[in-house]
């Protein structure tokens, strides 16, 4: 890991890109834009682990990472993939605590980050930051409440037959790996590997180098309906 170079107008590019900075307003750009740091982190590198304080806020400039939690006895149950554009670390930049998960990159990555210690004072300063974060949260919770949901009540291959069935029209072959499926649907890659081979048995789908086919949709459908 090592700390680069930026420009100011690269900075406040990043903000005005980000959910959270958006619709500021240039002074506060420019305020925010001070407090940021720019750092590359190699393949196989880990940002932070569980239980570290937290330097802030985080956005992905380039590459792609994964968080993580690890269970008593070291299994790893991976939380989401993180793409370019995302945010992490929302959660402790903002309540000041430490971090709830562990976070590695997947590939060589460029990552911003924003002072935590500023964002706290932004809040309190300034009721249209707070808003925002406030927005950003409730979106989150809902979508944990609805992935808790999908938990509960569908079974992983039901589950991962309506992720498939999401995809646009034009894709019907996904590439993704099992990892950023079973980030998807919360559980892991073991159990993604063997719900692939059960709607394959069944004659919904085929697998062919590591692309994912829909060959019969009356059988994949019986999948999709709950």
């Amino acid at each position: 890991m090592k700390t680069i170079e930026s420009k100011i107008e690269a900075r406040i590019k990043t903000l005005r890109g980000n959910e959270y900075f958006d619709d500021l307003s240039e002074t506060m750009l420019k305020e925010i834009s001070a407090h940021m740091i720019l750092r590359e982190y190699q393949r196989g590198d880990v940002f932070f682990w569980e239980g570290d304080p937290c330097d802030g806020l985080y956005i992905v400039e380039r590459g792609s990472a994964k968080i993580f939690r690890l269970s008593p006895q070291g299994r790893q149950y991976i939380v989401r993939i993180l793409q370019e554009g995302d945010t992490f670390a929302e959660v402790p930049a903002f309540d000041g605590g430490t971090n709830p998960v562990n976070v590695e990159a997947l590939e060589n990555c460029s990552i911003w980050i924003i002072n935590g210690e500023l964002l706290r004072r932004l809040i309190v300063l300034h009721p249209q930051f707070a808003q925002k974060v406030l927005v950003n949260f409730g979106r989150m919770l809902r979508g944990m409440v609805h992935k808790v949901s999908e938990m509960a009540f569908y079974q992983v291959t039901h589950r991962l037959a309506r992720l498939i069935a999401e995809m646009p029209e034009e894709k019907p072959a996904l590439h993704w790996t099992q990892e950023q499926l079973a980030a998807r649907l919360g559980t892991v890659r073991e159990v993604v590997a063997r719900s692939l081979k059960e709607l394959e048995r069944s004659g919904a789908i085929k697998v062919e180098d590591r692309r994912i086919h829909i060959v019969d949709r009356e059988i994949f459908q019986q999948w999709v309906q709950p």
